[in-house]
């Protein structure tokens, strides 16, 4: 099956709820909520993707074949001429970079595309709990307010200044982490073309794949 860039619109924004119609939000492939990774290839490929840089050596092997698998689906979807011109901001890990699980995975997806201009641009202070593991721990989704707080620009990074962004991340929920980085970098650099770029978007189970009739 040939890849495709899909943007989200007028039929799936409202399942992200921090988007609005002014957010050009793009993904490639969905992955199920609620789901383990037997549930589909890209449940599977999402949770590899996240395992931790201090998992055994074995899941580790397969966190660097989706980090190869993710930049390839990326090259081959994006637009050459855009790309370009563009600057990869990715997403900053969840865990500053002397924690042991600090997890620079969208970076390594960025350079395996790969591409010239990529840039930590936005850096986070302190360690949060990543956003797929919270409500395991019983927390609720980090808010906004949160991430603005501990989001900042790199000052050391920003020369040229970038006129095309793509935010990359995984995984497309909220969209909390993309506003939060997008209100970072649009004070920064107003005249910036900023768009979201992501592996892949939530969805949620339908009744037949709960195990439930369709009505």
């Amino acid at each position: 099956m040939t890849l495709r860039l899909l943007q989200i619109d007028e039929t799936n924004v409202g399942d992200h709820w921090h988007l609005g119609a002014q957010d050009r939000c793009f993904y490639i492939w969905e992955y199920t909520s609620g789901r383990d990774f037997s549930f589909s290839q890209t449940n599977d490929l999402i949770n590899n993707l996240k395992k931790k840089p201090t998992a055994s050596a074995a899941q580790l092997r397969h966190k660097d074949r989706a980090i190869g698998v993710c930049g390839e689906a990326l090259r081959v979807t994006l637009n050459a001429e855009w790309l370009r011109t563009a600057t990869i901001v990715p997403a900053p890990p969840s865990k500053s970079p002397a924690h042991p699980d600090y997890d620079e995975r969208m970076r390594r997806v960025a350079q395996a595309i790969p591409h010239q201009d990529v840039r930590a641009l936005v850096r986070q202070a302190g360690d949060f709990v990543a956003s797929h593991e919270r409500a395991n721990q019983g927390l609720n989704r980090i808010s906004l307010e949160e991430l603005l707080e501990a989001y900042s620009i790199d000052e050391a990074l920003v020369a040229p200044p970038p006129m095309r962004i793509a935010i990359l991340d995984d995984v497309l929920t909220n969209g909390t982490h993309y506003l939060a980085m997008k209100t970072k970098l649009i004070e920064r650099f107003p005249h910036a073309e900023i768009i979201g770029l992501f592996i892949a978007r939530r969805v949620f189970p339908t009744p037949e794949a709960a195990g439930f009739p369709p009505l």
